[in-house]
C-alpha cells in the first residue's frame, strides 16, 4: 500500500468511534463509568473520540492514535488493522469486477417438516401460531437432512440468504453458502411496528417475539457491524433495541454497535438469551426508560 493510499484511508478510519474499535483490542467497559474503559495498558478516559490514560500520562484522539496507543503498531499498520476491521462499504462488497457470491439455498424437503415443528415447538417452547404462518409462506421449513432453514429478505423482500438450524443429535447452526446477511434479515412480527429489537438468531426473534407481540423482532444472524438494512429503521423514527445475548460477547458486539448508532438502546435477555427466557417464562418488560449500557 503506498502512502497516498495510507493516508486516504487514515482520513476516513481516524473517524470510527472509539467505542466500536476498543472491544476489539481486549478492553472492557466500567459497569459504571460509561466514560471509562479497563485496558492492559491501564484504564482509559473516552469522551468523544479524545481519550486518556491518567496512569501513563499519556492521550490522544482518534481511533488510530487508540490502536497505536494500546497496541504498539506504526501508523501504517494501524491503518492496515482498521482498515481490515472495518472495512469501507465498497471495500465489504468486494473489489470491483469481482462475481457476488452465489446464494444456494437447500431444498424444501416436506418429509423432514415434521422434525422441524418438534424441535422448534417441543424444544424451543415457540408456539406453533407463530411458525406456521411463517411456514406457509415459505419463509421457515426443512432442508433434506431435517434442518430447520429461516430465510433471509432483504427490504424489498428478495431472498439474500438463510440462517440454518440442526434439529437432530447433530445439533449445529450455519448459514447457507452465498449468505449475505449485509443485505437482509430473517424477521419475526409485523412490519410495520414501532418497536424494533435486534437479535443474535431466527430462534431468538421468534422467542422475543413470542415474549413481545406486536415487536418487529430481527436476526443479524451472528455478529452485526452496520448491516446495509439497520438505518431506514432508525431513519424511520422507530424505536429500536439491541438485544444481542447477555454475556461477553453479545456484550462486545452490542457496545460496537451502539458506537456507530447511538439512538439504539441496549435491552439485555434475563437469562443467556431470548430463547433461554421463553423457556423459563422469566422475561422482564421493556424499559420505560433508556436503560444503561452496563
Amino acid at each position: 500500500m503506498s502512502w497516498a493510499q495510507t493516508k486516504q484511508r487514515a482520513e476516513r478510519v481516524r473517524q470510527i468511534p472509539l467505542a466500536a474499535v476498543l472491544p476489539l483490542l481486549g478492553a472492557q467497559p466500567d459497569r459504571h463509568d460509561p466514560a471509562k474503559w479497563h485496558t492492559p495498558s491501564g484504564p482509559l478516559s473516552v469522551t468523544g473520540m479524545k481519550f486518556m490514560n491518567w496512569r501513563q500520562g499519556v492521550g490522544g484522539g482518534g481511533a488510530i492514535d487508540l490502536v497505536l496507543h494500546l497496541t504498539g503498531l506504526n501508523f501504517t499498520a494501524a491503518v492496515i488493522w482498521l482498515c481490515e476491521r472495518f472495512p469501507a462499504p465498497e471495500q465489504a462488497a468486494g473489489p470491483r469486477g469481482a462475481p457476488e457470491p452465489v446464494l444456494r439455498l437447500p431444498l424444501a424437503v416436506k418429509d423432514r417438516l415434521g422434525r422441524v415443528r418438534e424441535y422448534l415447538s417441543a424444544e424451543r417452547a415457540l408456539d406453533p401460531a407463530l411458525l406456521e404462518p411463517l411456514i406457509a409462506a415459505g419463509t421457515l421449513y426443512a432442508d433434506g437432512r431435517g434442518n430447520a432453514v429461516f430465510l433471509m429478505r432483504s427490504p424489498a423482500g428478495e431472498r439474500v440468504g438463510a440462517e440454518l438450524r440442526g434439529t437432530t443429535l447433530a445439533r449445529w447452526r450455519g448459514m447457507a453458502p452465498g449468505s449475505r446477511k449485509e443485505l437482509g434479515c430473517f424477521s419475526a412480527g409485523p412490519a410495520t411496528a414501532t418497536q424494533v429489537v435486534l437479535c443474535e438468531s431466527a430462534i431468538d426473534a421468534l422467542s422475543c417475539l413470542q415474549l413481545r407481540p406486536g415487536t418487529l423482532c430481527l436476526s443479524t444472524a451472528g455478529a452485526a457491524s452496520r448491516p446495509a438494512w439497520l438505518k431506514p429503521l432508525l431513519d424511520e423514527g422507530r424505536e429500536v433495541f439491541c438485544g444481542f445475548d447477555a454475556d461477553a460477547a453479545g456484550e462486545r458486539l452490542a457496545q460496537a454497535l451502539l458506537a456507530f448508532y447511538p439512538a439504539i438502546r441496549r435491552l439485555r435477555p434475563s437469562r443467556h438469551d431470548w430463547n433461554d427466557d421463553l423457556r423459563s417464562s422469566s422475561a422482564s418488560p421493556f424499559p420505560d426508560a433508556p436503560p444503561t449500557l452496563f
